[in-house]
């Protein structure tokens, strides 16, 4: 069987890992996964992703190590899906939202690469929003 949405399949499988407080969650990989695990590593939200071959096929599995506070606290409150595929989300440079005044983040696609809402600010380019987290 498809799954038709495989960028919100990651997000849910982080959402559920993260309530029952796991620390690593495994999912199928691709290149937009592993820029979204990118860029969740450079803000913060998560401790490293690592790229495995699975055993006996040809296909890669992303195994994301989470992060926790000092007593336990998350550090991911809220990660949402915003562009899908019945309605894609396009926002340019200048009207990228800002998630909760800037204490969150936004990730996007652009034509550079998968990046967050700050870097595509600095960098003056827009693109899909395919994100918010904070």
């Amino acid at each position: 069987m498809s799954m038709t949405d495989p960028i919100a399949d990651m997000l849910t499988r982080i959402r559920n890992a993260i309530r029952n407080k796991s620390e690593t969650v495994d999912m199928p990989s691709s290149k937009v996964k592993e820029g979204i695990a990118g860029v969740l590593k450079d803000e913060g939200y998560i401790r490293d992703f690592s790229v495995a071959t699975v055993e006996g096929g040809p296909h890669k599995t992303l195994r994301v190590y989470l992060k926790y506070g000092p007593e336990g606290e998350q550090v991911i409150n809220v990660i949402d899906r915003v562009s899908k595929p019945g309605r894609r989300v396009y926002s340019g440079a200048g009207d990228l939202p800002h998630v909760l005044d800037g204490l969150g983040i936004s990730i996007v696609s652009t034509s550079r690469g998968i990046i967050s809402d700050r870097k595509c600010r600095s960098l003056n380019a827009g693109g899909e929003v395919l994100c918010k987290v904070w």
